[in-house]
């Protein structure tokens, strides 16, 4: 996602304001891409198997929770974690766009991605009692392709409204999340498997475009004489 142009120089003002507001379509779209809430659904049932229903419901409330107050966090916080590691935001772009191109080549093959879950975790996370908040918020969800990719959007303008938006953003995914894990028995019965992988795949496509994107974004910023 290339950095857009906020300056109102768009012609009308109408023009300028929609081109203000697809900034933040744009990561809205690329949000859900990334944390495939559809992905998580099987794991979902898997780990929430012989629960009631008001249990169920309550760890994907907690799940999106977590997603949210991990994502809310990235946004403020990505300044002070780039001085932290001492690391330029084109490098991060890099680096986030390879995480996020390795992910996608996973959805693609219709698995869960080692970046956000190694099998060692899976096996764990049946023994945990808050698996709301880890492993289905944090990792799986809310894991180190989401975050980079917060930190980036979060460090394109430092006007406190577009920080905002940010939130407002991950609150809109957060909802998406909370509304899909809450109808996972139905939606997993009515897609099924084949139909969650499609779902999966599909996902997994935009995600690596994304991806090609922001790595391109970050090696014009490291590269200028190279990349024109």
């Amino acid at each position: 996602m290339p950095p857009s142009d906020r300056s109102g120089t768009i012609g009308a003002d109408g023009e300028g304001r929609l081109g203000y507001w697809s900034e933040y379509t744009r990561f809205f779209i690329a949000l859900v891409a990334i944390l495939t809430p559809f992905a998580a659904v099987p794991i979902f049932l898997a780990l929430t198997d012989g629960r009631s229903a008001a249990d169920k419901r309550r760890i994907a409330a907690s799940a999106a929770l977590t997603v949210f107050c991990v994502l809310a966090g990235a946004a403020f916080g990505g300044d002070v974690v780039l001085r932290i590691v001492g690391t330029s935001l084109d490098s991060f772009r890099v680096g986030g766009g390879i995480v996020l191109l390795l992910m996608a080549l996973s959805m693609l093959n219709a698995q869960v991605s080692r970046v956000q879950q190694t099998k060692g975790e899976a096996d764990e996370a049946g023994q945990r009692s808050a698996i709301g908040v880890v492993p289905l918020g944090l990792p799986l969800l809310a894991g180190p392709g989401s975050i980079s990719t917060v930190i980036i959007e979060g460090q394109r303008h430092p006007e406190w409204s577009h920080q905002a938006a940010l939130v407002a953003v991950i609150a809109a995914v957060a909802g998406v999340i909370w509304a899909t894990l809450a109808m996972a028995a139905p939606l997993g019965a009515r897609l099924g498997q084949t139909g969650l992988n499609i779902l999966n795949r599909l996902f997994g496509l935009l995600l690596a475009a994304i991806a090609v994107e922001i790595i391109a974004s970050g090696l014009r910023g490291l590269f200028p004489g190279w990349m024109t």
